[in-house]
């Protein structure tokens, strides 16, 4: 094997899945940092971005990039209702209360997907779409666009997180609950805003994940696993750290089939979050721990 060969059928497409599951990261991270629990519902409401944006597309007959932001602002509405009804009353309760909670919050909106689109496999755009070729490097539009959507998505998060009155208060949030709130920063609105995004996150990461394979109403809770290793890969509660621990993961699971079959790649995100909770649980750039 050549080194184009390397960077063609392993590097590239570890970058793109990394992509797909550095926005799922985020989300994941973010909602930690400032809520303080592991949402376990976070695969499946990426299925459900996904599915919406393929109800667009079948329905208007539009492009699937164009369906993205419809998908995104639906979903991240359904995460703020999500909270409103299920999440809200157990705030001051264990948190291990509300994870077990998200669990049952998981299969209700896998069943909802079901009933809506079935449990067969579904795609954006039917046919075989050819990669191009940059100088030897065989790369497809849509992976293009993966990862540039990624780089704007988390750039215009980390610019609103610094520079904007309500990205400051969620990092108050996440820094010092209790000083955030003598300080007089509103909570509700805060956690309405942390849902929006993660909630617009998980449906960019379901629909490029359904724009890159396929559409299956599982493909989410498949997802869900490596998007956790990316979050504590990286340290919970850095954004550049879900980014970072994403693309490792997408990377690492790629290049492993190089050794082991490629049925058991997804274990390769199972290695690395053992090993991150064992050997540096607040991930490479410090994070906070789970």
């Amino acid at each position: 094997m050549d080194f184009l060969e390397l960077l063609n059928f392993y590097v590239i497409p570890g970058i793109v899945i990394g992509s797909i599951y550095a926005l799922g990261a985020v989300g994941i991270t973010l909602i930690f940092a400032i809520l303080r629990y592991a949402h376990l519902a976070h695969g499946d409401l990426a299925t459900l971005g996904a599915f919406v944006a393929l109800a667009v597309v079948s329905g208007l007959g539009v492009s699937p990039l164009a369906a993205l932001p419809v998908a995104i602002v639906a979903t991240a509405a359904v995460a703020v209702g999500i909270d409103k009804v299920f999440y809200e009353h157990l705030r001051e309760r264990p948190k291990i209360v509300t994870v077990m909670a998200s669990l049952g919050i998981a299969l209700m909106i896998r069943s909802v997907v079901q009933v809506f689109w079935g449990v067969d496999t579904q795609t954006y755009v039917r046919g075989i779409v050819r990669p191009e070729d940059y100088f030897g490097l065989r790369i497809r539009d849509r992976e293009i666009y993966t990862v540039l959507a990624m780089l704007l998505l988390v750039g215009a998060l980390q610019v609103f997180l610094t520079r904007s009155k309500w990205g400051k208060a969620m990092r108050a949030m996440s820094d010092n609950p209790n000083l955030a709130l003598l300080s007089g920063i509103d909570n509700k609105k805060v956690v309405v805003l942390t849902w929006v995004i993660a909630g617009g996150l998980c449906a960019a990461a379901g629909f490029f994940l359904g724009l890159n394979t396929e559409l299956k109403s599982l493909m989410g809770w498949s997802m869900l696993l490596p998007v956790f290793a990316a979050a504590i890969l990286g340290g919970v509660g850095r954004v550049e750290g879900a980014v970072l621990g994403g693309l490792i993961v997408g990377v690492a699971e790629e290049l492993s089939v190089l050794w082991i079959p490629s049925e058991y790649k997804a274990g390769m995100a199972f290695v690395i979050l053992l090993f991150m909770l064992l050997v540096r649980p607040t991930g490479l750039l410090r994070g906070k721990v789970l």
